[in-house]
């Protein structure tokens, strides 16, 4: 039988327990989620057609504070990933220290074929069903694959409506208008600049010779091109869904964004090369950023891959078979629950600020994520040398070690 999702994500629990002395009763709680409940819920169609809908939400561990993790919108979406999802996030806010657990949600639709209205009335539904397990003490929903600052703002409104009060901090990922933080909307891609800067350095680079490729010219893929192409290095290639476009004298991000936003893809932009997906991966660069799908490098084509440094601005973006061959090629990986935890590490940021009722400027948000990035990049770096083993390994191993120090503390 295939390997679920989550018997994968464990895999990888259990290959950083080798490098710690963690009590195998720790391992065993961490081997289970600590809550998963699915619902279903009836809603009205604007064809008049009452369709069921189904929909998940796992806790995995709040050992080292409420559950924080997105809620996304998707066709596929199952039971096996969500549970695997709400894992990583457990260690994702581990490895950058902040006082939360992990959680995931997902409900079974495609945003695609609804109507803003149907889309509304979904959101609200979800939020009635799993109402009792929400709240700012408890589980901190926010945005991921599908789902916008609206659809959280039609969520925090159901939330606040059945609780009859004000609960901005129930949710992050709103709207600034209403609580929303500052410096949310690039927070992936920002965090992900702010330790490529690291690696950079590491290896002894300079970052104004850097060259780099950036597959999935989105939201993090095009931010983390901005802020890398401001700084001094060279864009080289950027793609999308649609294909990709490469010029070794260098690429302007901004450019290429108005490119795609006029005709749908960077495909557009006249001055450059065509190339596909899998030639950008294979380029001879210093940073290869893959920002869009998982397991876009796999044995297939692991030995092909020529970049110094992979950013994964994507979740898992290399296969767990890819990793022995790229750790042997010597590339330093970021790994995806360091390189894109800016998102939640601004996340955060909003839940304490909407706890507090504060507004913190833009300055300060980045000034906090920028010390945090560095600060647990230097950790993991300096882990992976003493140890001697993978960046991503070292990622696994300091999350065990800071979620097993709080569970142990509270059992003895």
């Amino acid at each position: 039988m295939a390997e679920s999702i989550f018997d994968g994500a464990l895999s990888r629990m259990n290959d950083a327990s080798k490098y710690t002395t963690v009590k195998q009763s720790t391992l065993d709680r961490l081997a289970h989620a600590e809550r998963e409940l699915t619902v279903s819920f009836p809603v009205r169609m604007d064809s008049g057609e009452l369709k069921t809908f189904t929909g998940y939400r796992v806790l995995h561990s709040s050992i080292r504070g409420p559950g924080k993790g997105g809620i996304r919108f998707h066709p596929d979406s199952s039971l096996d990933e969500v549970r695997a999802l709400a894992f990583w996030m457990a260690f994702k806010c581990a490895v950058v220290n902040i006082p939360l657990g992990g959680a995931k949600g997902g409900v079974i639709c495609n945003p695609k074929e609804l109507s803003k209205t149907e889309l509304e009335k979904i959101s609200r539904e979800y939020v009635r069903a799993i109402y009792d397990v929400m709240g700012p003490d408890k589980d901190i929903p926010a945005p991921d694959v599908y789902t916008t600052p609206t659809v959280m703002a039609w969520m925090e409104d159901e939330f606040s409506k059945i609780a009859r009060g004000n609960y901005p901090a129930t949710i992050t990922g709103k709207p600034v208008s209403l609580g929303g933080s500052l410096g949310r909307s690039d927070a992936t891609g920002t965090g992900g600049f702010y330790t490529a800067a690291e690696a950079i350095k590491a290896l002894g680079k300079d970052m104004k010779t850097a060259t780099v490729a950036v597959q999935g010219f989105g939201n993090a893929g095009y931010h983390f091109a901005r802020l890398m192409h401001s700084a001094g290095a060279t864009i080289v290639a950027v793609s999308d869904s649609k294909g990709g476009i490469y010029s070794k004298e260098g690429l302007d991000p901004d450019k290429i964004l108005n490119a795609k936003k006029q005709a749908g893809s960077v495909t557009a932009f006249n001055n450059a090369t065509m190339m596909t997906n899998e030639e950008l991966l294979e380029l001879d660069v210093d940073i290869l950023a893959p920002a869009a799908l998982e397991d876009v490098i796999t044995t297939a084509n692991a030995n092909k891959i020529n970049a110094k440094i992979i950013i994964e601005l994507a979740n898992g973006p290399v296969s767990p078979d890819a990793d022995r061959i790229i750790d042997e090629k010597g590339i330093l990986v970021v790994p995806d629950i360091l390189a894109n935890a800016g998102g939640v590490t601004v996340s955060y940021f909003e839940w304490v600020q909407n706890r507090t009722g504060e507004r913190w400027t833009l300055e300060k948000v980045q000034k906090r994520l920028k010390e945090i990035m560095v600060a647990e990049f230097k950790e993991l770096h300096m882990l992976s040398e003493e140890k001697k083993i993978s960046m991503r390994l070292a990622a696994y191993v300091l999350g065990l070690k800071r979620i097993a120090e709080a569970f142990e503390a509270k059992t003895g």
